[in-house]
């Protein structure tokens, strides 16, 4: 492994990326999690009326 000359400067420099690093927030996986819980839900839901339909022939 190469020493980077310079200091912590420029140590930090040559480890750090140009590319940018984005953050999800929370609210956002929240809203997500709250997304998939009612998908789930109504899917059941719908399992439910077929069924029932089911068992009426």
């Amino acid at each position: 492994m190469r020493a980077v000359k310079g200091g912590p400067e420029q140590a930090e420099e040559a480890l750090s990326s140009n590319r940018p690093f984005h953050r999800t927030s929370l609210q956002e996986f929240a809203m997500a999690d709250l997304a998939f819980v009612v998908a789930v839900l109504a899917a059941f839901a719908l399992v439910a009326l077929v069924a029932k339909g089911v068992t009426k022939l």
